[in-house]
């Protein structure tokens, strides 16, 4: 337990990597998911084999970005309140 003297760990928040790369990806999965829906031409799909691969990436992404977000609520990172360097002042003297 934490004392006044003692700082307290804090959770990284917004900071944490996982949720900058689940809006990455997240943002990217939506691009693909509207290209894929309004704007992929019968033409563009028959090119790929018939498969709408705008629409199929897009929807992975997004469930990619899904899992991470779920990841960091369910694991969220703790930042120590000090980091143990091993310098300390009196070390850096002598």
């Amino acid at each position: 337990m934490a004392t006044e003297s003692q700082p307290r760990a804090h959770k990284a928040g917004a900071f944490d990597i996982r949720l900058i790369i689940a809006l990455l990806i997240g943002v990217y999965g939506v691009i693909l998911t509207v290209m894929g829906i309004g704007f992929t031409s019968d033409e563009e799909i028959k090119k790929a084999a018939g498969v709408n691969i705008n629409l199929w990436a897009g929807i992975g992404m997004l469930v990619v970005a899904a899992l991470f977000v779920t990841w960091a609520l369910v694991r969220p990172l703790v930042v120590p309140a000090e980091t143990e360097t091993g310098d300390t002042p009196a070390a850096a003297g002598e």
